[in-house]
């Protein structure tokens, strides 16, 4: 068992005790049970003698009687299926003598031997064909329910309006937009940018002719923007555990969706959700993946953003806007504190099913070639082959593309409809094989004669967590 998930677990229902007991210690003593019990009935809501209440029982329940009545009951009406059940009740536990005693069950109904170890667990179960019942997405709200309420609605009634498996859906150590997004954050001019480097690495995007830079040293903290840029409404995405910042318009169909962080993880990558109807999102998809939105045809378009350097950006942008260090919220904004440990070493805070570093590192850095019209293809290229190549033409699909990689090492890909680029010095311009120049902006490559070669939007990822989302993604490297 990991550090980092027993102090999860610990946190969890820490949290809860404290919860009740905040409520109840002004209240004479003869009443504290009565409410205590009270407040654990309405969030479970208990029906009588039902498996899964015998599961939901592990985790709140404190009496003896009531622990040792849902583990015979577990132990002698044990179906598969319920290993996931018993899986996240040991999680969530804070009773070391019950842990035990649950592992020791857990061992001998799957005879594996994983003891503490929950990354193993998971392993091998997420490796195996989901077997979970439908009354899993009930215990799963209920228990998740003791953390934050709402996020009982993510998973309640929810059984048939899933295209994911929700045993590989992890709570992720915060409550619901616990880590606050940037709503119509202040921007601040270039040179008002006092607190920036120019080594300090930025998200840059353009919308409309309206170039914004979002430092990484503050974007980590809260991993999500939404704005008005350039007249459409956006919202800026950063999954800082895969590494990935995606911008996507969020309007579809006349509908602006208002997303913000659902406290939950799909192997390791951020789920998002909307505010309308609590429905869980996948953050690289853009696509709704739990909840009523399912199967709505429902997906948010996204545009390129650029991973560069402060100084790279306002050099290519002299007009460029920045967000100011006045967030809102108190944090230590210096460049690499926000998850300096987890960035620093190639280990997984969240466990993936298969975690493959035959090809590349973890957390190496992917440029990710995807393209609605041809969803059997997906293409990673690693960031330090681009580096090394500074042109690179490809295609997805009967899509022709080139990647110019500048020396910061951002990435754009264009349409190139078969011409060819030869000369790209890292400057503002490329020349293709005729001789002709063109001029490089966001959304295009601008020829002299007014030719133009539309911009193809990529986003950048860790190669564990997109290879984790894509198992198929073919690698170039």
């Amino acid at each position: 068992m990991s550090p980092f998930n027993l102090i999860i677990g610990l946190f969890a229902m820490l949290m809860v005790c404290s919860d009740y007991t905040n409520e109840i210690s002004e209240m004479p003593l003869q009443h504290t049970e009565k409410v205590k019990q009270n407040k654990e009935d309405k969030i479970m809501n208990i029906t009588q003698n039902t498996m899964m209440n015998h599961f939901l029982n592990l985790v709140i329940s404190k009496d003896k009687k009531v622990l040792e009545n849902a583990i015979t009951a577990i132990d002698e009406n044990w179906q598969e299926g319920y290993e996931i059940m018993l899986i996240e009740s040991i999680y969530f536990s804070r009773n070391s003598d019950l842990i035990l005693k649950l592992i020791s069950l857990l061992e001998e109904k799957t005879d594996q031997k994983f003891g503490y170890d929950f990354d193993k667990w998971f392993h091998w179960l997420w490796n195996k064909d989901a077997n979970y019942q439908d009354e899993y997405f009930e215990y799963k709200a209920k228990v998740h329910s003791l953390i934050d309420l709402k996020f009982r609605g993510y998973f309640e009634d929810r059984a048939s309006e899933s295209t994911i498996r929700l045993d590989e859906v992890r709570w992720g150590g915060v409550k619901q937009d616990g880590i606050p997004p940037l709503r119509q954050p202040k921007m601040i001019t270039k040179n008002d940018a006092n607190y920036l480097n120019d080594s300090d690495i930025v998200f840059g995007i353009e919308v409309n002719g309206d170039a914004r830079a979002y430092p990484k040293r503050i974007l980590a903290w809260h991993e999500m923007f939404v704005d008005n840029v350039g007249g459409i409404d956006v919202a800026g995405v950063y999954c800082t555990l895969c590494g990935t910042v995606i911008l996507y318009e969020t309007e579809v169909n006349g509908v602006n969706h208002e997303i913000g962080t659902s406290g939950f993880l799909y192997r390791s990558n951020k789920l998002m959700y909307d505010k309308a109807t609590q429905s869980l999102w996948s953050t690289l998809e853009g696509e709704p993946v739990i909840g009523p939105l399912v199967g709505k045809g429902i997906k948010l378009p996204y545009r390129s953003v650029v991973t560069t350097t402060w100084g790279e950006w306002k050099k290519r942008h002299p007009a460029t806007q920045v967000l100011s260090l006045d967030t809102g919220f108190e944090r230590d904004y210096g460049e690499g504190k926000a998850y300096n440990d987890y960035f620093s070493t190639d280990k997984l805070m969240f466990t993936v099913p298969n975690e493959d570093t035959s090809e590349l590192k973890n957390k190496d850095e992917i440029l990710s070639i995807r393209h609605a019209s041809f969803p059997k293809e997906n293409i990673a290229i690693s960031s330090k082959f681009l580096k090394k190549n500074s042109i690179y033409e490809t295609s997805i699909g009967n899509i022709e593309l080139v990647v110019l990689t500048d020396k910061s090492g951002a990435h754009r890909a264009y349409q190139t409809n078969g011409l060819k680029l030869v000369n790209f010095q890292y400057e503002m311009s490329v020349i293709d094989v005729t001789g002709k120049i063109w001029n490089i902006t966001e959304n295009k490559l601008i020829a002299e004669d007014g030719s133009i070669l539309t911009r193809f939007a990529t986003h950048n990822a860790f190669w564990f967590g997109y290879k984790a989302a894509f198992p198929n993604v073919k690698l170039i490297k």
